[in-house]
This record gives C-alpha cells, sequence and structure tokens, in this order.
C-alpha cells in the first residue's frame, strides 16, 4: 500500500501540469472552433426497407429491392449512351465517388480492373481514426496541414460509426505508461484528442492506474509499468465496408462493374480533350465457354462514353496519369509499404486494443482484436508498385519483436504463432522535401490535367467520403455537369436534392440491423450463436438472405449454415450470397474481400478453397478448366497472404487428404500433431504460416 500511495503522490504534480495543459487547449480550441454539431444521422421511418421490432431489430425477414447482375451493369456500359462520368478504380474512394455523383442525380460508373476493395482498401489496419501520431505532429512540428487532418478525419469518424453500425464500431486502446513523468504527456493529448473531435467524440479518454490497466490487459508486461491511457477511435471490416459502398451506388443507380479494365483514354482530335474510355472485360467467356482474361478484341472490349473520368486508383494513380500525359509525366505519389500479421485471438482482449507509440525506429505499433483474432502492425517503408506484394520476412520479425516488447515476459508470441500477413501499399501524397515516407501526411490533392483527367490522389480511409465530396464538386465545375432532384428511387434511399447528401445515407445493410438482430437469425433458422453474430455485423439486416442461402445441416442444431473452416464463423450463404449479391466472381473475391479468412488465417483458408470453388462453380457454371484455373490463382494470391512459395503448387487432392494439417504437425512438432487450442478446438493452423 505503501508503494501504491508513493506512486499516486508522485504522479500528482505531474497530472496537475498536464491538467493545466489541457484546459488551456480546451479554451483555444473553443475559440477557434464554435460550432454545433455538423449532422445528424436518422432517416425517416418512411423510408426504412420494412417495418421493425421494438428493438430495432427486424421480426420477419425484410425484403429488398433488387440490385443489376454483373451483366447488365455490363450491358449498361456496352449501351451507346453517355455517362456524366467514369471513375478508374472500385477501391474506398472510387465507389465513394460513385455514391457521392449517384446520390445527386449524376449517371456515374465505376470501372475496377480487380475486385472492388481488392489493393490497398483491404489491407488496412482496420482502424477508423483522426491518428493520434498526426495531432503530436502537429503539436510539434506546429504543422497545420496534420492538424487539418485530425479533424477531418474525426468529423468523417463519427460519420462511418452511423452510416455503417453493422460494420463499424468504437475501440478503446490502450497507451501503456512506463515512464510515469510521461503521463501527462500523454493524458494531455488524448483529452486534446478528445476535444479536437467536439461533439461528436466517441467517448471520453481516461487514465487507469497500474493494477486496473494489467485488469484489462492481462497480457501487458507489468514490470515497470505506471499505468496507462485509454483513448477511443472506431474499427471496422475494411473491405465489406468498400464493397458494401459500391452496393449502395447501385443502388441509387450507378453502374459498378469489377474484372474491368480501362485500357485507353479516348481524346477528341480536334480539342484533346477526354471524351471518353476503352474498357476490356476481364472475365469476358469467349466462344467455347472458356474464360478470356482479355485475349482477342471482339465483345470483350468496348467504348464508353463519358463528358469526365476521374482517376481513383490509389497506389496506381501514376500509372492512369502516364496514359493520359505519357511517360515522361511526373509522379505524384510516394508508394509507402504496410505491412501487418494477424495473430490468434488470446493475445488481446477481445474489446481492447493498444497502441506502442515508441517503437525501436520510432514508427507507431498497433495490437488490436479485429474478427476474433489479433492484428499487429503496421510497417511503413518505401516501395515498388505491384498489385500483390509481398510481406517481407524482416518486416514480420520486426513487428513481432516490438509486440514482444509489451507483453508479459510470460507469454512467447513465436514466428508459427502467424496466422497471415499481408503487405499494403499506401497511395501517400509526395513532398519533394520529405526524407522519409514516415514524415509524409495522408492529406489528398485533386488534380485536373490539360486533357480533363481529374485525379483525385493521397487521403486515407477514414476520410474517404469527403475526398469524395470534393472530387465530385469539381468534377461538376470542371466538366460542367448539372446535378438533378429526383424522389426516392428505392425503399431505403433518401431523395436527391443536387447536393452531396453521403454523410446521411445509410449503407446497405444498416437500416434493419441492431445488435440483438442475431436473437432473431438464431430463432428464424436455428444458425450457431457464433455465426449468427457474425453474419449480423458484417451484414446487417442483409443477413437474413445470406441465413437463407445457406445449407442444411441434417443436425439437429445448427439446422443451417455449413462451415468454410471449422475455427471461424463463416458459412457456405455467404459464398452464394457473394455471387448472386455482391458481384463476387473468383475464389480469391470470397475468400479474401467477402469473407475475411484469407486474411484471418491463411491456411484455413486454403481448406476452405475446396468447398468455395465447388459452390461458385455451381452458380456460375464453371467447367473444369476455370475451376482448376482459379485453384491456380488462388494459391498465387495466397502467398501474397503469408503462405509460404513452397506450398503454391500444393493440388486440391493434398488438401482434402489433410495436407494442411499435417503443415502445422511438422511445424509445432510431433508431439503437437493433434494440439487443441482454446476452448478444446482442434487448431488448424496454430503453426502459423
Amino acid at each position: 500500500m505503501a508503494g501504491v500511495r508513493s506512486t499516486a503522490r508522485s504522479l500528482t504534480r505531474p497530472f496537475l501540469i498536464g491538467g493545466s495543459i489541457g484546459l488551456t487547449g480546451y479554451a483555444t480550441y473553443k475559440l477557434l472552433n464554435n460550432r454545433a454539431a455538423s449532422h445528424g444521422y436518422t432517416i425517416n421511418n418512411a423510408n426504412d426497407i420494412t417495418a421493425t421490432g421494438p428493438n430495432g431489430g427486424y421480426a420477419v425477414p425484410p425484403k429488398f429491392p433488387p440490385l443489376p447482375t454483373r451483366t447488365e451493369q455490363l450491358e449498361r456500359l456496352r449501351a451507346d449512351e453517355e455517362y456524366d462520368l467514369v471513375v478508374i478504380g472500385g477501391g474506398a474512394t472510387g465507389v465513394g465517388i460513385a455514391l457521392d455523383a449517384a446520390s445527386r442525380g449524376l449517371k456515374v460508373a465505376v470501372v475496377e480492373r480487380d475486385d472492388f476493395s481488392s489493393g490497398t482498401s483491404s489491407k488496412s489496419t482496420k482502424l477508423v481514426h483522426g491518428g493520434v501520431r498526426y495531432l503530436e505532429k502537429a503539436v510539434k512540428e506546429l504543422d497545420y496541414s496534420q492538424y487539418t487532418l485530425v479533424r477531418e478525419a474525426l468529423k468523417e469518424r463519427s460519420v462511418f460509426l452511423n452510416t455503417a453500425p453493422h460494420l463499424s464500431m468504437s475501440l478503446p486502446i490502450m497507451l501503456p505508461v512506463y515512464e510515469w513523468w510521461k503521463a501527462p504527456y500523454f493524458w494531455a493529448g488524448t483529452k486534446v484528442y478528445d476535444l479536437l473531435a467536439g461533439k461528436e467524440n466517441l467517448e471520453s479518454s481516461y487514465f487507469l492506474t497500474r493494477g486496473k490497466a494489467l485488469e484489462a490487459f492481462p497480457m501487458l508486461k507489468g514490470e515497470g509499468l505506471a499505468g496507462a491511457l485509454v483513448y477511443y477511435d472506431g474499427s471496422h471490416n475494411d473491405s465489406r465496408m468498400n464493397v458494401t459502398i459500391g452496393l449502395t451506388a447501385a443502388l441509387y443507380g450507378a453502374t459498378v462493374v469489377n474484372h474491368a479494365e480501362v485500357k485507353e483514354l479516348v481524346k477528341d482530335p480536334a480539342t484533346g480533350k477526354i471524351k471518353g474510355v476503352r474498357v476490356k472485360d476481364l472475365l469476358h467467356v469467349g466462344k467455347g465457354g472458356k474464360l478470356g482474361r482479355g485475349e482477342g478484341v471482339g465483345e470483350s472490349e468496348f467504348y464508353v462514353k463519358t463528358k469526365g473520368v476521374i482517376n481513383a486508383t490509389g497506389p496506381f494513380t501514376d500509372s492512369i496519369r502516364k496514359l493520359d500525359q505519357g511517360e515522361s509525366t511526373q509522379e505524384i505519389v510516394a508508394p509507402s509499404s504496410g505491412v501487418h500479421i494477424v495473430l490468434p485471438g488470446y493475445f488481446s482482449p477481445a474489446r481492447m486494443g493498444l497502441i506502442d507509440p515508441n517503437t525501436s525506429d520510432g514508427r507507431v505499433i498497433f495490437f488490436l482484436p479485429w474478427q476474433g483474432n489479433t492484428i499487429a502492425g503496421t510497417t511503413d517503408a518505401p516501395t515498388t508498385i505491384t498489385p500483390h506484394p509481398l510481406p517481407r520476412e524482416e518486416e514480420i520479425n520486426w513487428i513481432l519483436s516490438e509486440v514482444r516488447r509489451y507483453l508479459s515476459p510470460d507469454i512467447t508470441v513465436r514466428r508459427e504463432d502467424v496466422l497471415a500477413a499481408w503487405s499494403g501499399i499506401r497511395p501517400l501524397v509526395k513532398d519533394p522535401d520529405a526524407k522519409n515516407t514516415e514524415s509524409l501526411v495522408r492529406n489528398h490533392l485533386i488534380n485536373i490535367s490539360e486533357s480533363g483527367l481529374l485525379t483525385i490522389a493521397g487521403g486515407k480511409w477514414t476520410t474517404y467520403r469527403q475526398m469524395a465530396e470534393e472530387s465530385v464538386d469539381a468534377a461538376i465545375t470542371a466538366f460542367g455537369l448539372t446535378p438533378s432532384t429526383h424522389p426516392i428511387l428505392a425503399p431505403g434511399t433518401l431523395p436527391s436534392t443536387g447536393h452531396c447528401n453521403t454523410e446521411h445515407i445509410k449503407l446497405i445493410g444498416a437500416h434493419g440491423f441492431s445488435k440483438t438482430l442475431f436473437i432473431n437469425l438464431i430463432q428464424h433458422f436455428g444458425i450457431e450463436v457464433e455465426v449468427a453474430k457474425h453474419l449480423a455485423h458484417n451484414y446487417g439486416d442483409r443477413a437474413w438472405t445470406v441465413a437463407a442461402l445457406s445449407s442444411p445441416t441434417n443436425v439437429r442444431f445448427p439446422t443451417r449454415g455449413l462451415r468454410l473452416a471449422p475455427m471461424y464463423p463463416f458459412i457456405d450463404g455467404e459464398v452464394r450470397y457473394g455471387v448472386r449479391h455482391e458481384y463476387a466472381q473468383t475464389a480469391v473475391d470470397i475468400l479474401a474481400r467477402r469473407t475475411r479468412l484469407a486474411f484471418l488465417n491463411v491456411n484455413a483458408a486454403l481448406e476452405a478453397l475446396p468447398t468455395v470453388i465447388d459452390v461458385m462453380a455451381t452458380e456460375l457454371n464453371w467447367d473444369k478448366g476455370r475451376k482448376d484455373k482459379e485453384w491456380t490463382d488462388t494459391l498465387q494470391f495466397l502467398v501474397s497472404m503469408g503462405l509460404p512459395e513452397k506450398r503454391v503448387n500444393t493440388t486440391r487432392k493434398e488438401v482434402e487428404a489433410g495436407a494442411v494439417m499435417g503443415w502445422a504437425a511438422q511445424t509445432n512438432g510431433k508431439q503437437s500433431a493433434k494440439a487443441v487450442g482454446i476452448e478444446g478446438t482442434p487448431t488448424l493452423a496454430n503453426g502459423g504460416v
């Protein structure tokens, strides 16, 4: 007790100092930022899809307006009609622009070469945040641009959590303090972070004593711990958010097409202005039913007339700019590699993240619960641009070494505990005076070339909506577009006023979502509790349809929902739903972006691959050749998710014979071949990758 009193006395004076700093910051904030809340988030009940139960959840399965199929979307593109805008790139910003433009009554199409969220947008840290490190830089360097970035992101964070409550949530993040004199500094910083959010703050940050910190995060190293600060940010399912924004854009009338590439920017020979694009359907099926993958021209390539083109291709921004201006075009994007690793969920509390602001080389590491597992990352290093960058072994080991510094010495984090690893490329805006990518701000810029190509570059996931709004505003001016007004297009949509309204637009799945929705699913379909919660929090009210598309189990309970992998709640109905309602066209689309199995456990994804291919083959009428190609392509992709390259030639027969379990046994040793994980579940991939 004496030690506790001594520690309390030693912290009193610094906290008084910190309190003074915080009060000064608050006074300054009120003087400079006296504003009311900028937006509301409710939709009139008359616009809801159907009536809801007393707690906001559906008592009966709802009915939804159908979206056009991918074939119908392609037919729209092929039709000889002029679009107001064609957006190149189906990441967060690209589909965000499509939703913004469509909701203003503009005729818009978005074309993605791979799949929606196939690049950077699916490989984030899964945070919806203002950026505490940017705030620290803003104060230390008196950098107003950093401050502006934080302010913008904190506003957008609130919009995120209200327009897609099924895909995003608030998350407390712990900042451990191992030197008592840093406590007031961190306390003041988290309070300023709260204040900048204003009325849109999630919850107030707070201080934890050493004992309370260890109680909240038992895995934390206790030696030298003085206490901890806890602040709140958001967490989300990034690729499902991306896909859902695209689906919502389609609901508002946008043409959205994945696996189609813009091959040429067509210009008017008289004016030099862009008047259209030439698009190639990369999944075009030629004569004989064979997948074209772009071979030949014929029907796979077609011309789309448009008044304006927006380049929203993230890391590939400069490649589209070079299509417009030639190979000598000055590059405006500085690509930075961010590697993340995934560990089993028992390494972190289910509802508490951790930030290490003081790594060995000055970078920041997050340690976060996500989808039942734990994400650790990220690195930050210059890189070259490739479609599927590989996580480097030295970066994986660096993350592991940093994680070990903060965990109890009783806990051993081994290389073989890594279940998946990936590298995402951040499209940072290049600053000619910057010496390294860590000092680059993720501010965005909008550039319009002489020929009329509008490029939006930089930014971050959290600010995608604002970036989209500014892009559409700029396009309306640059291309002389006229937004239109229209009544409600479909149940659950808002009428168009001709102005940006996306901060009020509920995304698909949000209208009938409630935290008790999973109970309705269990009662109606007889699915497992874990599966029901997973469906509710990843599909919202569309979980009804997913559950209905799931196969019977032929056992007493659960009565529906065949798991794709025993350790994870993904079920066969998600594959059918992804194909029929979410434009999934390949096995990678399902394993990586509709479900997140490839991101959570690469070996489990490989084990699920035969089932995924078989279900998709039935849905899409694949022949044996296409199924074989899907197997090969998916194995290549899984290497970018951490699968050892020596496994790339693994056959389907080997997987079905239990090869993956054999790898785990080899990794963990013969005695752990029958290792049992937490809750008694046999581990499929605790041997790691």
